[in-house]
């Protein structure tokens, strides 16, 4: 039997949407992978080193699912149900997970880490982590490229203009990366297809995507919500996930 519009939201609404696992999505939801398998990569880099920190880790998640962790492993996190789904993750394995602003300066002294990485970074402070790093040290992250996923936000929020669909753009990450003293070794983009099957997913997404539509709320978006969700009877909403990968390293 269908689903009622209101059924499915306030299933949504009352779902927990701490830390940064998606499996909530499973059948509701597919977005497809980036070929570069970052959290693969950022393993076989971990196992190599002695020293490394994860900037906003979210729940720890990505950082939990490698194999081997350094002896020194921190990560830093500012929202407190992530700090808290962080912990239990990472520090049963020995990582310590810090309290952090998402703001400059980081909490660490100057060449701390030989490895610094990042999935998904809301802001990246290019001057902190050149100063974190340890000569010859890397940085290696994936984070979310220019109008990732705008069907969806204009959908709600209208055509943006050209400076805002451009934000994020990759070559800008390699040119602020070079300014902060760094060397780009490896950016790599790609275009990628999400689909959501169901109004429920579409407002989890946005609950917990908090900056895709700013403020969002079911109540603020109740009609064009039905709208969609009406529209969803007749086959996935698709979208486009932009992703790049970028590796800098640190001149000895």
């Amino acid at each position: 039997m269908t689903r009622t519009f209101e059924e499915l939201v306030t299933e949504a609404e009352a779902v927990s949407v701490a830390g940064w696992d998606f499996s909530w999505l499973d059948g509701r939801a597919t977005e497809q992978r980036p070929s570069w398998g970052y959290q693969r990569q950022i393993g076989e880099r971990l196992a190599r080193v002695e020293s490394a920190l994860d900037i906003q880790t979210g729940g720890g998640e990505v950082l939990a699912g490698v194999p081997v962790l350094p002896p020194l492993t921190v990560a830093t996190e500012s929202w407190p149900p992530n700090l808290a789904k962080a912990a239990a993750l990472l520090e049963p394995r020995g990582g310590v997970v810090v309290a952090d602003t998402d703001e400059p300066p980081l909490p660490f002294r100057a060449g701390a880490f030989e490895l610094v990485v990042s999935r998904h970074p809301v802001t990246v402070w290019w001057d902190e982590i050149a100063r974190v790093l340890r000569p010859g040290g890397t940085y290696l992250s994936q984070q979310v490229g220019p109008a990732s996923v705008f069907e969806l936000v204009e959908y709600f929020l209208g055509p943006q203009p050209p400076e805002v669909r451009r934000g994020r753009h990759p070559e800008d990450a390699r040119a602020a990366a070079e300014r902060a003293g760094l060397e780009v070794v490896d950016l790599r983009f790609e275009r990628l297809r999400t689909e959501f099957f169901d109004i429920g997913a579409v407002i989890y997404f946005l609950r917990k995507v908090i900056w895709m539509v700013p403020g969002f709320t079911v109540e603020a978006y109740r009609p064009r919500l039905r709208e969609l969700h009406e529209r969803l009877r007749e086959g996935p909403f698709t979208a486009t996930t932009t992703r790049f990968l970028i590796e800098a390293r640190k001149r000895t």
